[in-house]
This record gives structure tokens, C-alpha cells and sequence, in this order.
């Protein structure tokens, strides 16, 4: 299903900046995946997903064909077995629509915690950091919310440190390092590991 194109996963924490190493890759001509934009772009256009959905959640879910947000997270919020259920759905129609896309880089903040690796099978994953409190700061600035909500956000998802440790390469963005330096460096152990960029 890999289509044989060589696959490179960019993932990280919130806040950790991933967006904005996607903004500069774009300057280099590279188009990243971004998986939570698809999900949301699949649970309103693709029917077999809806259908699903409204087997799983109800036909409250949808009205018409538009998703209605607050039933879904609900039903999320109910239970962790909700939350894997609607993953189940979701994941691998995101993974399929990816693997059918010409785009070789992929970006998901939850590529380890939703083994959404092992369904796209990465040839290598790039992890972008930043140290903990720059990330509180970002997140709350972001989204104009608590200290306290910042910090429960980050602390739902898998800790920075683990995320590393599963990654091929690490991209610090604390504001002080170079980021365009840590990018073409990693472009060029692309070319020489002969993982080609489109």
C-alpha cells in the first residue's frame, strides 16, 4: 500500500512549532500532509466514512453532510474505548488518502500515540521540540487559554522525551536554534540515505 514512494514523518508535541517547520519546508518547496486537515476534509466529503460514523456515534452526527462537531465530542469525551472507536474509522481512511497522494511528507502530532506509523510505515520520522515552557507560552498564546489548560494539553499527549526516542531526528525549535540550518541538513541526509524528495 506504501506505493513504494519513500515516506518522511514529521510529529512533535503541541506547541512544539510543527507548523511553522511545514511554513519553511513549503519555502523549499516541499508540500506536507497535514493528517488533521485531511481528517476533518474526509469526515465531510468521503461517504463510507459518514456512513461509519453514523453506525458508530448516531445519526445525530451528521446533519445533512455537515458534521456536527459538539455531538462527536461528546461522544469522544464519553470513554477511551469512544475515542479508539472513532480512530478506527478515522485513521486508516486518512492513512489510505495519504498513501494515494503524491506527497511524500506527512505530518500528524500523534503518529506514535495512534500507531498511525505502523499504517504508513515512515522511512524516516523527524521530531520537532521545544522545551516545556516556550510550549506553554505558544499554546496559550495560540489559543488565548490557561496556563493550567496549556499544561493539561500537553500533558494528555505522549511526553517529548519518548517521542525523540522513537524518532530518527530531532529539530530543536526553541527560537534560539538555527531552524534552516537543522532543515537542510536533514534534506541532505534525505539525499544521501537516497530517501527522495519530491
Amino acid at each position: 500500500m506504501n506505493n513504494n514512494k519513500s515516506i518522511v514523518a514529521l510529529t512533535g508535541g503541541i506547541g512544539s512549532g510543527k507548523s511553522y517547520v511545514c511554513q519553511l519546508l513549503r519555502q523549499q518547496g516541499i508540500v506536507v500532509y497535514d493528517c488533521d486537515e485531511a481528517a476533518k476534509r474526509l469526515m465531510r466529503e468521503d461517504g463510507q466514512l459518514q456512513q461509519q460514523l453514523i453506525q458508530l456515534v448516531g445519526s445525530d452526527v451528521y446533519e445533512g453532510t455537515k458534521l456536527q462537531k459538539s455531538v462527536l465530542a461528546q461522544f469522544l469525551l464519553a470513554s477511551e474505548a469512544n475515542k479508539q472507536a472513532v480512530n478506527n474509522i478515522v485513521h486508516p481512511a486518512v492513512a489510505t488518502d495519504f498513501l494515494q497522494s503524491p506527497l511524500q511528507w506527512v505530518e500528524s502530532a500523534i503518529l506514535f500515540d495512534a500507531h498511525f506509523d505502523r499504517r504508513i510505515k515512515p522511512d524516516m520520522v523527524i521530531c520537532v521540540t521545544a522545551p516545556w515552557e516556550i510550549r506553554v507560552e505558544r499554546i496559550m498564546r495560540r489559543d488565548g487559554i490557561s496556563h493550567e489548560k496549556a499544561t493539561e494539553w500537553i500533558n494528555s499527549q505522549m511526553p517529548q522525551e519518548e517521542m525523540i526516542r522513537l524518532s530518527d531526528v530531532e529539530i530543536v525549535n526553541d527560537g534560539k536554534a538555527n531552524l534552516p540550518q537543522q532543515i537542510e541538513k536533514i534534506l541532505e541526509l534525505l539525499h544521501r540515505n537516497h530517501i527522495l524528495i519530491i
